[in-house]
């Protein structure tokens, strides 16, 4: 069995749904990496740079990078239909699109939750804090328009895909749903279907509770 490590709402929930959907058994290990405690050391050991999420397989090996692990899985499940099979006219966009949102989006969480690690003094970290919001949006903005024409229901194809899947996850990151509604309306709508799939309730419940 797969064991998964990651924290509520964070970048692991995308490997949580891709094996929900791929009925793919896994352990899931909470483990918040800046909260000091034995779950953190345990991710140290196999993870020296304390990040989730990371898996470990059966065997020992343990791989990092969420799309390292969704591409793994999607080897390991042929014919899902969570992505475009090699050789089809969609498959360059879908890759294109899933390596986009963990390398042009999810960056600016990097830098913008920990402002501190990267300058001094309130008033510039509020500066970085900002700036790092506005690129997340004028990538979605990208997103939209790169996307268009690609799909009707869903980001491409006829289909949910793991895009989809991603685009429910991050949507829900700062800036907030609405102020990403606002610079992507399609991208969200998407999102909102996938989060729609009754397979999938429960993990973005779980992950994402409704606010009050």
């Amino acid at each position: 069995m797969l064991t998964l490590y990651g924290c509520h709402g964070c970048g692991s929930v995308i490997v949580e749904a891709a094996c929900t959907l791929l009925a793919e058994p896994y352990r899931f290990v909470v483990v918040e990496p800046w909260t000091e405690g034995p779950e953190r050391e345990r991710l140290r050991a196999v993870n020296p740079l304390l990040q989730v999420p990371t898996l470990e397989l059966p065997d020992g090996t343990v791989m990092t990078e969420s799309v390292a692990m969704l591409l793994w899985l999607l080897e390991r499940h042929p014919g899902s239909g969570l992505a475009p099979d090699p050789g089809e006219p969609l498959r360059p966009a879908f890759l294109r699109w899933l390596v986009y949102f963990p390398a042009a989006i999810y960056p600016m969480y990097t830098v913008g939750d920990f402002p501190d690690q990267w300058v001094e003094g309130d008033e510039a970290q509020a500066r970085l804090k900002q700036a790092t919001m506005a690129r997340t949006l004028r990538c979605w903005r990208a997103l939209e328009q790169g996307t268009q024409g690609l799909g009707t229901d869903w980001l491409l194809g006829d289909r949910m895909s793991l895009l989809d899947l991603y685009a429910a996850m991050l949507s829900h990151w700062e800036p907030g749903r609405e102020q990403i509604r606002a610079a992507a309306p399609r991208a969200v709508a998407c999102a909102e279907r996938a989060e729609a799939d009754p397979r999938l309730l429960d993990l973005w419940t779980r992950n994402f509770p409704p606010k009050n």
